[in-house]
C-alpha cells in the first residue's frame, strides 16, 4: 500500500544513477571505520571489530510492523521497523541491552535485508524504520539498491542514538526522508559516565543540525503520517541527568521552533545500572511534567501526543 503522490528521496538518487558510486564509497569506509564519532578505524572487511562489535555483513535482531512508535510514523498500518544488532553508543541503561550489548540477532544477506524492506511495505507499513543504523550505513545502502529494484517506494526512517558522524550523514544525503535521532545528554559528564562518550552532546548537536539541513522540519500528509523531516526523541532521566533544559533550548533556538519532539517517560533501571546509581530509579511523573513544561517554555509546541504510558520500547 503506497502513496502514489509521494516520491521517496532515494528514488531520485537511484534514477540519477548515483547509487553505485555512493555504495562503493560507503563500503570503502569499512576498511578503516569512521562511521561514528568513535572513529575506531578498524578494518571491518577483514573481521576486525571496534566498539560497536559489528562486522562487514548486516545483522538483524527482528523486523515487524511496530505500533508503539511516534504517532506520525505509526499511522494506520504501523512503522516497518528493522532492529539492527549492536550499537555504537552502548549506553549502560539501554532498554534493548541484549541487542545493543550482547549482540542478539543474526547475520543476513544483502538480498535478505532488501526482502525485509519489501515484506514490510507489502504488509502496509508507512515507512521502513532502521533502528540503530549508524554502524550499518554501507550495508543499508547496498541492500537498499536491491530493494528499489524490487519495488520499494515508502519513506526511510533513520532511527539513531544521535551519536552520528558527518562521514555517515554525508553518505545519506538524499537517501533518508525522515531522521529520528535521540538527544540523550546535553552535558559531557553524564555522557561520559553512562556511555563512555564525553563528546556525545557535541556530536549530537552537529548531527541534528546536519539532519535538519538535509530534510527540514517534519512534514505530514493529510492523514497525519510523516513524509519527510526531522523528529527528535528525548528520554527524561532522573535528577535532570539528561539536561532537558539545554536540549529543548538548542532545538528551539538552533534547529527550529517547529521541531517535532517526543519527550519520553519510559526510563527504568536496566542493563548495567546499579540500584545505587542516580539512574537506579524511574523518572517520576513530576520530572516528566517538568520536561514538558520546559519544552513548551522554549516554544516547542509540536510534541508527540501519545497518552503517557509505562510501556518499554527502546
Amino acid at each position: 500500500m503506497t502513496d502514489r503522490a509521494f516520491e521517496a528521496a532515494y528514488l531520485r538518487v537511484h534514477s540519477g544513477g548515483l547509487f553505485p558510486e555512493r555504495i562503493e564509497k560507503a563500503l570503502a569506509i569499512l576498511e578503516s571505520c569512521t562511521l561514528c564519532p568513535r572513529a575506531c578505524r578498524v578494518n571491518r572487511l577483514k573481521g576486525e571489530m571496534g566498539t560497536c562489535r559489528a562486522g562487514s555483513r548486516p545483522e538483524v535482531s527482528s523486523y515487524s510492523p511496530h505500533f508503539g512508535e511516534e504517532r506520525p510514523l505509526v499511522g494506520l498500518h504501523g512503522s516497518g521497523t528493522i532492529f539492527l544488532t549492536h550499537c555504537n553508543l552502548r549506553c549502560h541503561f539501554c532498554q534493548n541491552y541484549s541487542i545493543s550489548h550482547l549482540g542478539e540477532g543474526r547475520e543476513v544477506s544483502f538480498e535478505g535485508l532488501a526482502g525485509m524492506m519489501i515484506e514490510l511495505q507489502d504488509r502496509g507499513c508507512h515507512n521502513i524504520n532502521f533502528v540503530t543504523p549508524t554502524h550499518f550505513v554501507p550495508q543499508i545502502l547496498k541492500a537498499l539498491a536491491g530493494a528499489i529494484d524490487l519495488g520499494l517506494r515508502v519513506p526511510l526512517v533513520y532511527n539513531s542514538s544521535g551519536y552520528d558522524s558527518a562521514t555517515a550523514l554525508e553518505l545519506l544525503d538524499g537517501i533518508f526522508d525522515i531522521y529520528m535521532p535521540d538527544f540523550k545528554f546535553a552535558r559531557p559528564g553524564p555522557a561520559r559516565e553512562y556511555c563512555q562518550a564525553a563528546d556525545y552532546p557535541e556530536a549530537a548537536r552537529s548531527a541534528i543540525k546536519a539532519m535538519h539541513c538535509q530534510v527540514g522540519d517534519l512534514v505530514l500528509d493529510e492523514r497525519g503520517i510523516a513524509r519527510r523531516g526531522l523528529l527528535v526523541r528525548h528520554l527524561v532521566l532522573p535528577d535532570g541527568l539528561a539536561g532537558t533544559d539545554k536540549v529543548v533550548r538548542f532545538l528551539a533556538e538552533e534547529i527550529s521552533p517547529h521541531t517535532y519532539i517526543n519527550i519520553m517517560d519510559q526510563y527504568f533501571p536496566c542493563g548495567d545500572i546499579s540500584p545505587r546509581s542516580p539512574l537506579g530509579r524511574r523518572a517520576s511523573g513530576e520530572e516528566y511534567q517538568e520536561a514538558v513544561r520546559l519544552a513548551l517554555a522554549a516554544s516547542l509546541t509540536r510534541l508527540d501526543n501519545r497518552q503517557r504510558h509505562r510501556l518499554v520500547f527502546y
